[in-house]
């Protein structure tokens, strides 16, 4: 249900606990070399000529013997000697990038940097030895210059840097090679689809509020749409009871679009949230103080979960608060949060998902292809299923409503947000892969929770 996702310190301690340690480091060299010799021949068998960039360290070692395997197989190989300063790439149909490991961290050096330029420009297929050079394997951070890989044959386990961005954007296919270390415990984890069976159904003795009732606070006039979208997606996320609050303007409008769901004007959201299970806060809300304002109320005054987004998300309204809240921002609503430049939280997604934490102690779901779920508790959970597909309007209410049910029906936060995440994405896996809109996935929620079943 959740991967382990290795950190270099983590993978070092791995590597320290197989016999013989380091003596048989050779050994250990020579079964990744001939997994990349293997997986570059698997990738690309009409390739005839290869050129192994490698450098001082082990992963450059892994690149040579990668080099000696694919002679044996009656290739052409040249080998470029980094560390030598050897830069002549040749004319090859295939570069193996052997640079840097898992060791790396910061920016190359101008001479390494001007050698990885080399390899992007030569428009031909990169195969990376463990993860693309430039790229920090800890944090999937990129400081300088990195490679861009068609594919990255890791071994053990899959790297930090292979699914948090921007280094996941950098691996092309990763293919995971075992050679022979044992698990060690990572903090950083994956999750997979079968998380999704750890969602609660309904019992038969449930009744609709049991089953989880859930209140949508939004829905201003010209974005009811985005409250409609989150109340829909919780009923179809199981949930038994949905309350809208929304503006006595939109009351009408809302009507039409989400038949099942109960209406209440925004000033009875309070008396409704007694009904509740978990809170939904900021589809279509809009940037009225009032509005506002009643948000850090119910935040502040009731004892329920919430889902916080969109117009919700601001500082003061996300008071600490015993009750589980999950802050579900993309980049530019937590730049906002945080103070910094939207830039800045997407080269460093993981360090500013922390920072939300640590200043407002509750969850904060990073959105995004490497959808990132940090809590106080434990460490991140990367939820990396989504096709590109996901990027559509309304995607986001989408999984308020989502993460809503899922708090409703007792889940704890941080895995409730994992889980609304990864149903999300299965469920858009589900629709079409161009023109997805986000009532597609509402639509396919159910066949991606009933397939975990």
């Amino acid at each position: 249900m959740l991967e382990p996702l290795y950190t270099s310190a983590e993978m070092r301690a791995a590597e320290e606990r197989y016999p013989g340690w380091p003596e048989t480091v050779p050994e250990l060299m020579e079964r990744a070399g001939q997994a990349v010799a293997e997986e570059a021949l698997r990738r690309f068998p009409e390739a005839r000529s290869f050129t192994a960039v490698c450098g001082g360290g082990a992963n450059g070692g892994d690149g040579r013997i990668a080099a000696k395997r694919l002679r044996q197989a009656g290739r052409e190989v040249r080998v470029v000697d980094a560390k030598a300063g050897e830069r002549d790439l040749g004319r090859p149909d295939v570069i193996i990038d052997a640079l840097f490991g898992t060791g790396f961290s910061g920016a190359p050096r101008p001479e390494a940097a001007a050698l990885i330029d080399q390899i992007n420009a030569a428009s031909v297929p990169v195969v990376s030895v463990d993860l693309p050079s430039g790229v920090d394997a800890s944090t999937g951070e990129v400081a300088g210059a990195a490679v861009r890989a068609t594919l990255t044959v890791t071994f053990h386990g899959r790297k930090v840097g292979l699914a948090v961005a921007p280094g996941r954007f950098l691996a092309g296919e990763v293919v995971v090679r075992d050679i022979g270390l044992e698990d060690v415990e990572t903090k950083h984890r994956s999750a997979t689809a079968d998380i999704l069976r750890l969602v609660p159904g309904k019992r038969s003795s449930d009744n609709k509020y049991t089953a989880g009732s859930v209140l949508v606070v939004g829905g201003a006039p010209g974005m009811t749409g985005a409250a409609a979208l989150a109340a829909e997606a919780a009923f179809r996320a199981d949930a038994g009871y949905v309350a809208v609050a929304a503006p006595a303007e939109s009351l009408p409008v809302l009507q039409a679009l989400i038949v099942e769901a109960v209406k209440r004007p925004l000033e009875e959201a309070e008396t409704a949230a007694k009904r509740a299970g978990a809170l939904a806060l900021g589809p279509g809300l809009g940037r009225d103080e009032e509005r506002r304002a009643l948000v850090r109320r119910l935040l502040a005054q009731t004892a329920l979960p919430a889902v916080v987004d969109a117009d919700a998300l601001e500082p003061s309204a996300t008071v600490q608060r015993a009750s589980s809240t999950v802050l579900t921002p993309h980049a530019g609503e937590l730049a906002r949060l945080l103070g910094v430049e939207s830039s800045w939280v997407s080269a460093h997604r993981l360090a500013a998902a922390a920072q939300a934490v640590e200043r407002f102690r509750c969850v904060c779901l990073l959105k995004g292809s490497d959808t990132i779920v940090a809590s106080p508790e434990q460490g991140p959970i990367v939820c990396g299923l989504g096709p590109p597909s996901l990027a559509t309007a309304g995607s986001g209410d989408v999984l308020t409503g989502v993460i809503a049910a899922f708090l409703a029906k007792g889940m704890d936060a941080p895995l409730a947000a994992a889980c609304g995440a990864t149903a999300c994405a299965i469920a858009a896996s589900l629709g079409p892969a161009r023109g997805l809109l986000a009532r597609d996935i509402v639509c396919r929620l159910p066949q991606a929770l009933d397939g975990a079943v």
